[in-house]
């Protein structure tokens, strides 16, 4: 069973990610037993289907496709992953934070595709909090990506007040 980071810890991932091969429709393509991430297309073309099927649901958004398709569903999910297809590639960095701070979802955003260890840290930042590395990477030495630097300047999903607010909260106290 592949391993994936979960806020600080390794564990045991028992989701699939479910791709559609070539000429294959998110209409027709078979979904396959236990927990799956599926593609946005095929979440749309059988929401219905997937719904009444009763079992844990997750979504996964190509960097080019935004969280706004979801928004009237996210409490659905239990996971929603977002691709990351190259590592230049930032868009889901943005997705990441639009599902957390504008659709206030709750459950796990994890980082799938060319993710890397140099990213962990700012994904994290914007409200990612599971990560699938890339399959050639070492997901233990990876973990430490997560507690590169011990302040942060600027507020964030995982940091809602400024360094300068912070100080400032401790002055006062």
């Amino acid at each position: 069973m592949p391993r994936i980071i979960r806020n600080t810890s390794i564990v045991e991932d028992d989701w699939q990610v479910l791709t559609l091969a070539e000429g294959e429709t998110p209409a027709a393509v078979a979904l396959p037993a236990g927990p799956v991430l599926l593609p946005l297309a095929v979440w749309l073309a059988r929401r219905d289907e997937i719904i009444a099927g009763g079992r844990p649901i997750g979504v996964w958004l190509d960097s080019h496709e935004g969280p706004e398709a979801l928004a009237g569903d996210v409490d659905r999910f239990a996971v929603i992953a977002v691709n990351f297809p190259k590592f230049t590639d930032g868009r889901s960095y943005s997705s990441a934070r639009l599902l957390r701070e504008r659709y206030h979802f709750a459950g796990e955003i994890r980082a799938i595709g060319d993710v890397l260890q140099d990213q962990l840290f700012y994904m994290q930042r914007c409200g990612i909090d599971a990560y699938a590395l890339r399959g050639d990477k070492d997901i233990d030495r990876a973990l430490a990506g997560l507690s590169v630097f011990s302040e942060t300047y600027q507020a964030a999903v995982d940091q809602p007040y400024p360094l300068f607010r912070r100080r400032q909260a401790q002055g006062s106290a």
